[in-house]
């Protein structure tokens, strides 16, 4: 049961992130009950808790997954651990090698068949089983590449809950027949024949389910459509820019990308946002509705 110990400092945690002071509202209102629901239900189960948490690029799913765990651990004392699905990238040799012999789309990071899944889901085993000290990826955006292990977290058994977030968690592969149509500038000038997109269609239809049907209560951050995501992962970039110290003057060498960069990035990712948004709010257990500016303007249940 929860004790009665004084609740995670949220003004500090708004600071840290950099948030509107509307956050407050949002936290008090709609996720502090959510943290309750995802204890009561952690608690009649005999194992490890699994939350998915999905949305869009800049949608705020990552500082939810950050706010969740930290109301779990301070209001319910629950051992809880954070994974995000951008830290399972492949490496950039890896993507390389996939470029080569797939589509030389596959050499940038984001869509299903550039994450290392198998090793999500060791690591997912590792911290159920709960026996062994687990040590968890980290990825490196401002490089395009994994961090050394030597740099990997580690993690010190029991843990209660997992909370996997990340853009295309929940996601179900498309028909053949949504194959055939291109949907961007990307995918018609790059991939006319369908050869990229079928392949990450088909990964997305094999390893990734095997991943995504372990989570045991699904979230879901809705964008009102694919045409805020821009504006929204273009604040995500400038973000990202601001909070690295880069060890060289020379910017160039640095892959955090300008504001053209984003615009082509976020074409990899909207065929699978757009299907997401189409087919993931049926299945959330607990849907928030986001209006242009992130703000919650209707939930379920």
């Amino acid at each position: 049961m929860k004790n009665n110990v004084p609740g995670p400092d949220l003004a500090e945690f708004i600071a840290r992130h950099r948030l509107p002071e509307s956050y407050a509202t949002d936290a008090q209102q709609w996720f502090a009950p959510m943290a309750e629901k995802i204890f009561v239900e952690s608690q009649n189960n005999q194992k490890t808790h699994i939350v998915g948490i999905n949305g869009s690029q800049g949608s705020g799913k990552s500082t939810l997954a950050d706010y969740l765990a930290l109301l779990l651990r301070e209001n319910y004392q629950l051992n809880v651990v954070v994974l995000s699905i951008d830290d399972f990238y492949l490496t950039l040799r890896q993507r390389e090698l996939l470029s080569k012999t797939i589509h030389p789309l596959m050499a940038t990071r984001g869509v299903p068949g550039t994450h290392d899944i198998s090793l999500a889901l060791e690591v997912i085993k590792s911290l159920t089983e709960g026996t062994n000290i687990t040590r968890v990826p980290r990825f490196d955006k401002s490089v395009d590449d994994r961090f050394p292990e030597d740099e990997w977290d580690t993690v010190n058994p029991p843990t209660d809950v997992i909370i996997l977030e990340g853009w295309c968690v929940g996601a179900v592969p498309q028909t053949a027949d949504e194959l055939l149509t291109d949907i961007n500038d990307l995918e018609k000038e790059e991939d006319p024949d369908g050869t990229w997109r079928n392949y990450v269609n088909r990964q997305l239809g094999e390893i990734y389910q095997e991943l995504f049907n372990l989570v045991d209560i699904w979230i879901m951050l809705k964008a009102p459509s694919f045409d805020c995501v821009f504006q929204w992962r273009l604040e995500q970039e400038h973000k990202l820019r601001s909070s690295i110290s880069l060890a060289s003057s020379d910017t160039d060498s640095n892959k955090v990308m300008d504001d053209n960069g984003v615009k082509r990035f976020i074409q990899y990712y909207q065929r699978i946002t757009e299907h997401l948004l189409d087919t993931l709010p049926e299945k959330a257990d607990i849907l928030f509705e986001l209006d242009e500016n992130r703000k919650i303007f209707n939930t379920r249940p």
